[in-house]
């Protein structure tokens, strides 16, 4: 097993989200170590794509997407449930990975629910952080790509563009 490192979250959300499925999502929760397979991403990518946060530009909520690939974005959704992002590409583009599932949990707020993850570790570095990260164990996952779920309020070319990556062999 190894920590992913920073040159693996600086590319492109939407080449990111493929390469995160089979990797393992690590939670430390009172000095215990869970780590779950990702099994389910989507990508958001910048300004145009009318289904990010960041479609109307940087606000004090999506700030974050703007930084340097390796960190958490991390909102409330419905104001029921935390989903879970990660910030991907160069600093000052906006895009994250969604990551919407892991073996066992077959939906971004179930996974967050049973990760006891909350807005507490939104802006958490996947580098250095003790709370959080991803590891590698050189599974290669096999996926099929879909549209993107729950995104009605998008134009339909960012509806129908496939940017939801389901792992088959998980």
């Amino acid at each position: 097993m190894k920590r992913l490192q920073k040159d693996f979250y600086t590319i492109p959300a939407i080449d990111l989200a493929p390469q995160i499925l089979g990797k393992l999502l690590c939670r430390k929760i009172n000095n215990n170590v869970i780590k779950l397979r990702i099994s389910e991403t989507e990508a958001y990518y910048g300004e145009n794509d009318t289904a990010c946060h960041a479609h109307k530009g940087k606000t004090n909520r999506t700030k974050v997407m703007y930084e340097e690939g390796g960190i958490t974005y991390i909102y409330l959704c419905y104001g029921v449930h935390y989903l879970l992002n990660i910030v991907s590409g160069e600093k000052d583009f906006p895009e994250a990975v969604l990551i919407r599932g892991v073996e066992g949990f077959n939906g971004p707020g179930k996974l967050t629910k049973k990760l006891e993850i909350t807005k507490h570790l939104n802006y958490e570095n996947l580098i250095t952080s003790e709370n959080i990260w991803l590891e590698d164990d050189n599974f290669k996952a096999e996926y099929i790509t879909t549209e993107r779920i729950g995104i009605s309020y998008a134009t339909a070319e960012y509806r129908e563009v496939k940017w939801r990556f389901v792992a088959t062999n998980i």
